[in-house]
C-alpha cells in the first residue's frame, strides 16, 4: 500500500511540475491543484498508516497503548485543503477576468499587452 501511494505521489508531483510549465494560465491552475494534492497526500503518507485505530484514550486510561493514527497530520491536510481552495477559486476568478481584458490565456500573448 505504502508502494502505490509513492507512485501516486511521484506522478501527481510530475505531472503538477509539467502543467505549471506550461504557457497557459489554466494550465497553470490546474497544476497547482494537482501539486496540493500531491504535497496533501505525501503529508498522510510521511504520518504513517494505520488503520481501525482511532486516536482516542479509552475509559480510565491515562494514554494510549500500540499503535494509533496520529490526528495533526489529518488536521495539517483539512486546513491545507481548505486554504487551496480559496486560493484557486481566486486564481480562477483572477483568470476569468484576464481573459475577459486580454482575449487569450497564454502567458506569452499576455506579456505582449504591457505598457
Amino acid at each position: 500500500m505504502n508502494l502505490l501511494l509513492s507512485i501516486t505521489v511521484g506522478v501527481l508531483f510530475a505531472a503538477s511540475i509539467y502543467m505549471i510549465l506550461r504557457r497557459s494560465v489554466v494550465k497553470l491552475i490546474i497544476g497547482l491543484v494537482l501539486l496540493g494534492h500531491g504535497a496533501n497526500l505525501l503529508i498522510f503518507l510521511s504520518s504513517g498508516l494505520v488503520r481501525g485505530r482511532p486516536p482516542l484514550v479509552p475509559m480510565g486510561e491515562s494514554r494510549l497503548e500500540g499503535e494509533y493514527s496520529d490526528p495533526l497530520p489529518a488536521a495539517l491536510i483539512l486546513t491545507a485543503i481548505v486554504i487551496s481552495f480559496g486560493i484557486v477559486s481566486f486564481a480562477a476568478v483572477l483568470v476569468k477576468r484576464a481573459y475577459q481584458e486580454v482575449g487569450t490565456d497564454d502567458l506569452d500573448e499576455m506579456k505582449n499587452t504591457d505598457r
